[in-house]
C-alpha cells in the first residue's frame, strides 16, 4: 500500500485509530447484546421491545463497518475478533437472559457507555483537525445519546 498523506500525522492517525478501535469494540459488544436480548426478550412488551431491538441492531451492524473503515481509512488494521473486542470494550458481556426491564436497562446503561468512548475519540479528533474521523463520532453519539433517552422513557 503506498504512503498515506491525509494532512494528519502518522503519530495523531495512530492515536486516533486506538480510539476508534475502542468505539467499534463497545459499538460490536452492543450490537451483541441487543441482537441477544431481540432473540431472547419475552413479556408484555415482547412486540415493541422485539422490534426496537431489531431496528437498534440493524443500525449498529451499518455503524460498526462505517467505524472499521475510519480505521482502514487513517492506515491502522481494524480488530475484529471476540477476543480483540472484549479486551478493547467498555461493555460488560450479559450473563443469562435477563427480565425484559432489566433489558432496557443495561441496553440504556450500553449507549449511554457508548457516548463516552465517542466524546474521548471526539476529542483527539478535534485536537488534530481530523474533520472526517468528528463528523462520524459526532453522528455516532447523536445517535446513542437519542437511543439512550428513548430507552429511559421505556423505564
Amino acid at each position: 500500500m503506498s504512503t498515506i498523506d491525509i494532512g494528519i500525522k502518522k503519530q495523531d492517525r495512530q492515536d486516533i485509530a486506538e480510539g476508534l478501535k475502542r468505539l467499534l469494540a463497545d459499538s460490536y459488544t452492543l450490537y451483541l447484546q441487543t441482537h441477544n436480548f431481540h432473540w431472547n426478550v419475552t413479556g408484555p412488551q415482547f412486540r415493541e421491545l422485539h422490534l426496537m431491538f431489531e431496528e437498534h441492531y440493524t443500525e449498529l451492524a451499518t455503524a460498526v463497518d462505517d467505524i472499521a473503515e475510519r480505521i482502514r481509512t487513517l492506515g491502522i488494521a481494524a480488530p475484529g475478533t471476540y477476543k480483540a473486542f472484549a479486551e478493547l470494550s467498555n461493555i460488560d458481556e450479559v450473563e443469562g437472559v435477563p427480565a425484559a426491564s432489566e433489558m432496557v436497562t443495561t441496553l440504556t446503561e450500553s449507549h449511554e457507555q457508548v457516548v463516552k468512548t465517542c466524546r474521548e475519540v471526539l476529542k483527539t479528533a478535534q485536537d488534530v483537525d481530523d474533520e472526517s474521523t468528528a463528523a462520524l463520532v459526532g453522528d455516532r453519539m447523536r445517535v446513542h445519546e437519542k437511543t439512550a433517552w428513548m430507552l429511559r422513557a421505556m423505564q
